[in-house]
């Protein structure tokens, strides 16, 4: 990614001056024992003592040391919505109010603001995607273009060639395989985007902003690389959008997205890759698949983490865990652990190990 430091120096500076929400929210426990920070993030985020939590303190600090050996720039740990103290850290340069790419974590904001539309009546995720955007849209013959559906993309199984690259104009969209019977890691679900566009009226980040945003407190913004946008935003925001997530949608006493859509957006949404959901991975499951192969794989997607976390994983180790059973949000945003990577890396597996033996 080109000029990368400049970029983000650039936006942290943008959104510290203009992404602060006009109106503060008084953070409150809700029935769920939830806690949600103001809008404002000026205001202060409460803060949960390790020592209430049972938590074995004294692996808190190997935790820590092996972050930052692993090239991470922000973590963060929520319990029940307040972080957990000690476990906001900013390392190797980085700061609370930097912003750092999501890259594939951020496949799930476009899930979010799919719920959204489908909730106001824009768009069904049932229908099919030529209904919003015309016939045309790929390169495959009608009869087969008119049978992807907005859930198809949304579950990764649209049929369509993943091996021509990242492109998603119409000749590089290529027939493959039905809809439905095959599932691939493809970036052709950022049509979406277009769709949402299309069935609202405004631009994709302008709905986005209006509608998930300005309405958790979220700084950040989508910004072009090559093929697509990528979202930028600082550690909390991130942690903002696991908490709405982990809440079915819910933030205080507003339901920003249907709890029956988040149900379904966090579990398995076709049978081929019963660990992924509406662009969620999903642990806990028998097998898997990853980006760039038709393999599947025995076992759970992480062995070391709970069963029934799900998570938005991205290239060079961006994380966003959510773990129910623990109530849990975790955040990780840095570089490559080790190496390049598309989503899943052994690093998630060893992190695991040390979250576990403090939290255990």
């Amino acid at each position: 990614m080109r000029n990368l430091t400049s970029i983000i120096c650039l936006l942290s500076t943008f959104c510290l001056l203009n992404c602060s929400p006009d109106e503060p929210s008084i953070a409150q426990e809700t029935p769920l024992e939830l806690y949600y920070p103001p809008l404002d993030p000026n205001l202060e985020w409460d803060t949960k003592p390790i020592a209430d939590l049972d938590w074995n303190q004294n692996e808190l600090q190997p935790l820590l040391n092996f972050l930052e050996g692993k090239n991470t720039k922000g973590f963060l740990m929520l319990h029940r919505g307040k972080i957990v103290e000690g476990t906001e850290v900013y390392m190797n340069g980085h700061t609370a109010n930097a912003l750092w790419y999501w890259a594939s974590a951020g496949k799930t904001l476009t899930t979010a603001v799919s719920g959204i539309a489908q909730d106001e009546g824009f768009l069904d995720i049932n229908s099919k995607v030529s209904d919003y955007l015309g016939t045309g849209w790929t390169s495959a013959p009608l009869e087969k273009e008119n049978l992807i559906t907005c859930k198809n993309l949304l579950s990764m199984n649209s049929g369509l060639d993943d091996g021509l690259g990242d492109n998603v104009s119409a000749q590089n969209l290529h027939y493959l395989a039905d809809p439905g019977s095959r599932w691939a890691y493809h970036n052709v679900y950022v049509k979406l985007q277009d769709v949402i566009a299309e069935a609202t009226n405004q631009s994709f980040e302008t709905y986005f902003t209006d509608k998930l945003k300005n309405r958790i407190g979220m700084n950040g913004a989508w910004i072009p690389s090559n093929d697509f946008s990528v979202y930028f935003s600082n550690t909390r925001s991130m942690a903002r959008f696991g908490l709405l997530v982990s809440a079915k949608g819910v933030w205080e006493n507003d339901q920003i997205i249907s709890e029956a859509f988040m149900t379904d957006a966090t579990n398995t949404s076709q049978q081929i890759n019963k660990a992924y959901g509406y662009l969620w991975w999903l642990n806990g499951k028998a097998t898997y698949h990853l980006p760039q192969s038709q393999f599947e794989f025995q076992g759970e997607l992480i062995p070391n983490a709970p069963s029934d976390m799900y998570c938005a994983l991205g290239r060079d180790d961006q994380k966003l865990y959510i773990v129910p059973s623990k109530n849990l949000v975790i955040v990780r945003m840095g570089e490559a652990a080790d190496g390049a990577n598309f989503a899943l890396s052994n690093f998630d597996n060893e992190l695991w190990s040390y979250i576990n033996a403090l939290t255990n």
